[in-house]
Order: C-alpha cells, then sequence, then structure tokens
C-alpha cells in the first residue's frame, strides 16, 4: 500500500500544476484519509496533494487541527474558485515551509465549487478562516506558495531559512531518499494517466 509523506521545500511536485481528477475510486479515498493523517502529525490545517507528492487535484481540511473534531473535516476535489472579495491580511504558515511564517494578503470572502470524496457537490460563498485555507490550497494545486505571494522586502528576511530548506533537499537528493527529477516526472506522468 502507498505511504503518504510530506514534502518539502524546493521539491519539484509543490511547483507542479495540479489536473483536474475524473475518477474516485477505493485508493483515491484511502489516499484521502492518509492526507488527514499526514496534516494532523503535522499539526496543520489544511494539505494539498501536491505536498504528499501526488500531482492530482485534491486537498483536505479541517479548520479546526483537531483529530478528534473529525466533524470539521473536508475534502475538495477540483476546487474552483470565484468572485473573490476584499482583502484581508493574517499570517501563514506551511507544512511544506517548516518554521517559515510571514503575513499573506488573501480575499475575504469567495466562492468555492468543489466535490466531495463522495461525489458530492460543493458550492457556496466561504469567508474568514476557511477562506484563507482553502485560497491557500488552492494555490498549492496551482503549483505556488504562500511565499510567492510576498514582496521582496517581506520575503527578504526568509532567505536564510529557504536556504537551508533547499540545502537540506539537495543533501536528501545525494543520500537516495528523494529521486532524481526523472523519476520524479516519470511517477507524476502514472498518477495523472490514472486519475487525471
Amino acid at each position: 500500500m502507498l505511504k503518504l509523506q510530506l514534502v518539502t521545500y524546493p521539491h519539484p511536485t509543490l511547483r507542479h500544476r495540479s489536473k483536474p481528477i475524473l475518477r474516485v475510486d477505493a485508493q483515491l479515498k484511502e489516499i484521502v484519509e492518509q492526507m488527514f493523517e499526514v496534516m494532523y502529525e503535522f499539526r496543520g490545517v489544511g494539505l494539498a496533494a501536491n505536498q504528499v507528492n501526488l500531482p492530482i487535484r485534491l486537498f483536505v481540511a479541517n479548520p479546526s487541527g483537531e483529530k478528534n473534531e473529525r466533524d470539521q473535516e473536508m475534502v475538495f476535489i477540483n476546487p474552483v474558485i470565484n468572485k473573490p472579495k476584499g482583502t484581508v491580511e493574517a499570517e501563514e504558515g506551511c507544512l511544506s515551509l517548516p518554521g517559515i511564517n510571514a503575513h499573506v494578503k488573501r480575499s475575504r470572502s469567495l466562492q468555492i465549487s468543489a466535490y466531495d470524496i463522495s461525489g458530492t457537490e460543493i458550492a457556496g460563498e466561504v469567508d474568514g478562516f476557511l477562506a484563507r485555507i482553502i485560497q491557500h490550497e488552492t494555490d498549492h494545486l496551482d503549483g505556488m506558495l504562500f511565499i510567492d505571494r510576498l514582496s521582496d522586502e517581506t520575503r527578504r528576511p526568509l532567505d536564510d531559512d529557504l536556504y537551508k530548506l533547499e540545502r537540506r533537499f539537495l543533501e536528501s537528493r545525494e543520500q537516495g531518499t528523494i529521486p532524481p527529477d526523472g523519476q520524479l516526472a516519470d511517477e507524476t506522468a502514472a498518477w495523472e494517466k490514472k486519475y487525471c
């Protein structure tokens, strides 16, 4: 059985634009369960498929961040954001950028349309913290990280921490724990062929 693992910056899959999912099967449902487990393990409130090295248009969320509050869990397949309104700035972090936080401007509210794991349509207006989570995770599916939304001036103090993550990634590559780009591209193509 596939064992999902969190990938961190600058892993190439984080920059891959995910393709829409065309089918849901038992394995995809198992992937969703594992994504929630990874999210809780790293104390997150959202997790996109790119963050576990999967190039498919899917993210999970639980605004409470609490594993025992399963009624707060949400699955978004093929999310589309429309009609963003207003602007609000708040601090964000990212499980794939451990230890890095910054204030990010996001839309205050938005219209979301997506499907859950059972194929039921999700549609409506969302605001507050959930709207921020949806925007952050949808960015992931487009190959974008929250640091890409920062001004040069805001991002500059983060450069040392980003460099450390880059060094750690290269060391993992040298040790063989992260496959070369060619192998990652083959894995990506296989997942896209299966689900997209």
